[in-house]
């Protein structure tokens, strides 16, 4: 299963869409990145004048990247007969370090730490474009086959 692929399964779509590309995946893994619009909507309103990418979209976009992409890669077999995945977020925990501006690219790095029973929990990691640490955390779902 190639990137595109992997992509295509998603079951988000902008303007709620948090992954451009995947750089490396394998069954162990998976690094993405994304480049935060200067015109998403949730700029407008955080904070005025003064817009930072919020906790909870940083987030998203790890978990889009390092849980749902590695998750249907790990299940890329079972997942090809179906339209689109169904997917349930069960825990987090992520440490901030970094703000993220409007137009910053970040790249996420994720590392499988068990896989049972469809569900996936990773180890999650946020970069901003100088490789400083953005965020970091623990990020747990289940996909549906």
């Amino acid at each position: 299963m190639n990137e595109k692929e992997i992509i295509a399964l998603l079951p988000y779509q902008e303007p709620f869409l948090f992954v451009d590309g995947i750089d490396t995946v394998s069954s162990e893994g998976i690094t993405g990145h994304y480049t935060f619009k200067e015109d998403a909507y949730f700029y407008k309103g955080h904070f005025i004048n003064n817009p930072i990418t919020p906790g909870v979209i940083l987030t998203e976009c790890m978990a889009q990247i390092g849980l749902v992409c590695l998750g249907i890669y790990i299940l890329k077999t079972e997942l090809k007969k179906l339209i689109k995945p169904e997917i349930a977020l069960t825990s987090t925990h992520v440490d901030f370090y970094l703000p993220v501006l409007p137009n910053e690219k970040v790249t996420v790095v994720s590392k499988k730490e068990v896989f049972r029973f469809n569900k996936l929990k990773c180890s999650v990691k946020m970069f901003n474009k100088n490789n400083e640490l953005v965020c970091r955390g623990s990020i747990s779902g289940m996909i549906k086959t």
